[in-house]
């Protein structure tokens, strides 16, 4: 009997590249590959790379140098660069680390079974095109295997608002939405399978346009039985419609958790990034989805020491978080991505910009630490995920993302237990049940 293939994927970055890592397992899976957890033990490897953080290119290039000592031991090892790093570096890839086999970008990885077929013929393989087919179309189905009760859901891809500071419409190319039938029928399955609770994922996700909008696909999601529990990320302010924010008030599955980047509080840098809001239209936005759902949890990203930024700018970043207290945020010091706009334009200072980031993430801190601890003596629901470290402990998260552990519980993964909050720790609330 044929013994086989291994396959081990690291997975860099965002919630949608753990999707595609997990859809490139399946994709292999046909050519006789199934996954381990250990390099040195793979026939292929996988670096699912992503372009947002800062040198990224360069920590997928120090990640190969290591993996090389592996190939020379072993030159049947297949080595794969896949993701946004291989879209934006293509051909360079395979000339500056000769021990890359095969490299893919993020809208063609529904080749790979091709790709693979022609690196186990001794050839190279290269696709980084944005193909006219819907690789979702292309891959093989997912097995029937139980499932994790909380799984992310991929229904639409690509940016076309073109942030100065990001590489997204560059490297996963023009907003493209899934249709939602086929959405529909992958909610199913997961839910066959023991899914309970979906995020939906896109980088605008909230621009989605599959026959209609992501609202409609909300309430949609939301009559299927057993699905429980739907949230989404990440959404731009801009494609906050009025038929989603209903929706927060009107369809119980959909979470009380909101993840709404803003980016600044000035108007003069939001105008630089491109970001077309203002700090009073994400203000007076965020009213009305307060309105509909009043005990929504809110979460934002920052980047601070951006081109231009001076102290006054960086001070209306900090009442802009007074005024909104996220729940959790996101902080980041502005860093160059090569092609586009803002990489050209002098950086400021980096100790001032270090000096602004530790500011705006203690204030982030300390907000989020208050909203913890009003948790205290709340009752909450929490979708059991895993055991905790501690015997008959288990762990989930609230409607509000918190991390719950809940003790001396007799739940089972995969239920959803009402429980009182009884304290409020550093990234996570202590809770026994109702």
């Amino acid at each position: 009997m044929t013994q086989p293939k291994k396959l081990f994927i690291k997975t860099y970055g965002c919630q949608m590249n753990v999707y595609d890592s997990e859809r490139m397992a399946e994709s292999l899976g046909g050519q006789g590959y199934v996954t381990t957890d250990r390099a040195d033990d793979a026939d292929m490897i996988l670096l699912n790379t992503c372009h947002i953080r800062e040198k990224a290119a360069e920590k997928v290039y120090s990640e190969l140098g290591r993996l090389k000592p592996l190939k020379d031991a072993r030159p049947d090892l297949k080595i794969g660069v896949a993701g946004c790093v291989a879209q934006a570096e293509g051909e360079e890839i395979m000339l500056r680390q000769p021990a890359v086999d095969l490299v893919v970008g993020p809208q063609s990885y529904h080749r790979l079974p091709e790709m693979e077929a022609k690196v186990q013929g001794g050839q190279s393989a290269l696709d980084t095109d944005f193909p006219a087919e819907d690789k979702f179309d292309h891959l093989k189905g997912r097995p029937k295997a139980k499932r994790a009760p909380a799984a992310f859901l991929t229904v639409q891809e690509g940016c076309d608002k073109f942030c100065a500071f990001c590489v997204v419409p560059y490297t996963r190319g023009a907003e493209v939405s899934r249709p939602a039938e086929k959405v529909l029928d992958e909610a199913r399955d997961l839910v066959e399978r023991g899914v309970r609770e979906v995020t939906l994922l896109g980088q605008n996700v909230n621009a989605y346009h599959g026959g209609m909008t992501l609202a409609g696909l909300i309430r949609a999601l939301a009559e299927i039985d057993g699905l429980e529990r739907i949230r989404y990320t990440t959404s731009h302010p801009n494609d906050m419609g009025d038929d989603l924010i209903a929706a927060h008030g009107e369809v119980p599955e959909l979470m009380p958790y909101l993840h709404l980047p803003v980016q600044s509080g000035s108007d003069h840098i939001l105008k630089r990034m491109n970001r077309s809001h203002t700090a009073e239209s994400y203000l007076k936005l965020l009213e009305r989805i307060r309105e509909a759902r009043p005990d929504i949890v809110l979460s934002g990203d920052f980047i601070v020491g951006f081109p231009e930024e001076t102290e006054a700018d960086f001070e209306a970043t900090m009442e802009l978080v007074r005024q909104v207290r996220y729940g959790y945020a996101y902080s980041f010091k502005y860093s160059t991505r090569p092609g586009t706009p803002a990489a050209e334009r002098p950086l400021v200072d980096p100790a001032m910009a270090d000096d602004r980031l530790q500011r705006l993430q203690g204030l982030i801190t300390q907000h989020q630490q208050e909203i913890q601890q009003s948790m205290v003596g709340r009752e909450v629901s929490v979708l059991v995920e895993k055991k905790g470290r501690l015997p008959g402990q288990m762990l989930g998260k609230s409607e509000y993302l918190h991390a719950v552990h809940i003790e001396d519980s007799t739940a089972q993964i995969g239920d959803i237990q009402r429980v009182r909050v009884t304290e409020a720790k550093t990234n996570s609330l202590a809770a026994v049940l109702v």
